[in-house]
C-alpha cells in the first residue's frame, strides 16, 4: 500500500510520537509511508523520521494553522501525489483533508486522540463535526471512553469506527540505559526524582507537581522533559512557591526512554488525554506511574500504578510520598506496571492499524 500520515506538525506529543514509533514500521512490513506535516518546522521527531527513511513533507512555515492557503496547498498536493490510504491526525489535518474529499476520490481514515475538545462545548459545532467525520472511511480511536465520546458527539453507531490503543517500543524503553541527570542534589543519597514527559499545554496539569513539591521534603526534585505555551507560567509558578532550585525544566529531549529510567517515580498530571503515551512509557521504564484520574489516562494506568483527583496536589504528594517511604510497596507499583506495558507493545497498534486499511480498501 501507498500511505500518507498527515499531522499539524512534528513538535513533541503523543500523536507526535505515535508516528515516530509507526511509520518505520509500516515501512519496514513492506509499504511505501510518508508523512505531511502542515506546518513543517524541523523537529527531532522529523530528523528522526528521515534517519528513518520516510519522506517528510511541508505545507509551510508560517502564521496560523487555520490559514486558508494551507488548504490551498494541501489541496494541490493530494491532487498532485496518489496515495491508496490517507490517514489524518489532530484537527487540523483531519479537517483540511476532508474538504479535500469534496473534490477527489481518496480513501481517508483518521485517529482520533483525545476523549473531548474545545469544540465539545459548542453544541452548534456538532453538525460541522458530523460532516467533517462522514467524509472518513475509518475512525480509529485510542481508547474506548474516546471512541464512546465520538460516537454520541457525531451520533454514529456504525463499525467504521473502532478502537486500537496507541502503542510504545516496550523492549527498547525497558532495555535503555538511564540518563545520568545533574544539578539534582549531587552528593546527596537520598534524592527523588519525579519526572513528566509532556508538551506544556493547556489540557497539561505540570502545576499541580510544582504544587505537590512544595507539599513534600526538600530531597525531592521535579523534572519536566517537554516545551510549550505553558512552560513560562509553570516556571513563574516553582518560582513564586519557592521550589525553583528544585524544579528542572530540560526543554525537548531525544533521550527519553533514558531519561525515564533514570527517575523513581513518572507523574503524568493532565486535564484531559485520550491515551497518554507517556504514561504507558513509564511503566515501560519499569517505574510506578501516578497519573491524574482522568478519561483516557485512567483506563491506561488503573489498576496497576496510583490515580489521583484531576489537579489535587494534596493527594499527589500523599501518593508519592507513601511510594517514597515503603519500599514493599514501590516494588509492587512499578512490577504492576511493567507488566501493563506489555499491553501496549506498538507491535500490536501497527498490526492494528493496517488491517483496518485493508478492511476498507477491500470495501471500496
Amino acid at each position: 500500500m501507498k500511505i500518507l500520515h498527515v499531522i499539524t506538525s512534528l513538535r513533541v506529543g503523543g500523536a507526535e510520537k505515535l508516528m515516530v514509533d509507526i511509520l518505520p514500521r509500516m515501512r519496514a512490513a513492506g509499504h511505501d509511508v510518508e508523512l505531511l506535516c502542515i506546518y513543517g518546522e524541523k523537529t527531532p521527531f522529523s530528523e528522526s523520521l528521515e534517519a528513518a527513511g520516510i519522506t517528510v513533507h511541508s505545507l509551510g512555515m508560517w502564521g496560523n494553522m487555520y490559514h486558508p492557503l494551507y488548504l490551498w496547498r494541501m489541496f494541490r498536493f493530494l491532487n498532485k501525489n496518489r496515495y491508496d490510504v490517507i490517514h489524518t491526525h489532530n484537527y487540523a489535518a483531519q479537517l483540511y483533508c476532508a474538504i479535500c474529499k469534496f473534490f477527489g476520490s481518496v480513501m481517508l481514515c483518521t485517529t482520533e486522540h483525545t476523549t473531548s475538545n474545545r469544540r465539545r462545548a459548542w453544541k452548534w459545532y456538532a453538525a460541522i463535526d458530523r460532516l467533517m467525520y462522514s467524509r472518513y472511511s475509518r475512525i480509529i480511536c485510542v481508547s474506548e471512553k474516546a471512541e464512546a465520546n465520538l460516537r454520541n458527539r457525531i451520533k454514529d453507531t456504525s463499525s467504521r469506527i473502532s478502537t486500537i490503543p496507541n502503542g510504545i517500543d516496550v523492549g527498547k524503553i525497558a532495555s535503555a540505559i538511564p540518563s545520568k541527570l545533574t544539578n539534582l542534589g549531587e552528593g546527596k543519597s537520598n534524592t527523588k526524582i519525579l519526572m513528566m514527559v509532556s508538551r506544556f499545554y493547556k489540557s497539561k496539569d505540570q502545576d499541580a507537581i510544582i504544587r505537590a513539591l512544595k507539599l513534600l521534603p526538600d530531597n525531592f526534585h521535579a523534572v519536566f522533559v517537554g516545551d510549550g505555551e505553558r512552560r513560562i507560567p509553570c516556571e513563574a509558578l516553582a518560582e513564586e512557591l519557592g521550589v525553583r532550585p528544585r524544579t528542572h525544566f530540560l526543554g525537548v529531549r531525544t533521550d527519553v526512554a533514558q531519561l525515564l529510567k533514570s527517575a523513581d517515580i513518572v507523574v503524568m498530571s493532565s486535564h484531559w488525554e485520550g491515551f497518554c503515551l507517556a504514561a504507558a512509557e513509564g511503566m515501560a521504564a519499569g517505574k510506578p506511574v501516578v497519573a491524574s484520574d482522568i478519561e483516557g489516562m485512567g483506563g491506561v494506568v488503573r489498576g496497576a500504578g496510583i490515580l489521583f483527583p484531576e489537579s489535587d496536589e494534596k493527594s499527589l504528594a500523599e501518593a508519592i510520598l507513601k511510594l517514597a517511604t515503603d519500599a514493599d510497596f514501590y516494588a509492587k507499583t512499578a512490577a504492576a506496571c511493567a507488566r501493563r506495558a506489555e499491553d501496549f507493545d506498538i507491535g500490536k497498534t501497527v498490526a492494528g492499524y493496517l488491517a483496518v486499511y485493508e478492511s476498507a480498501l477491500s470495501s471500496k
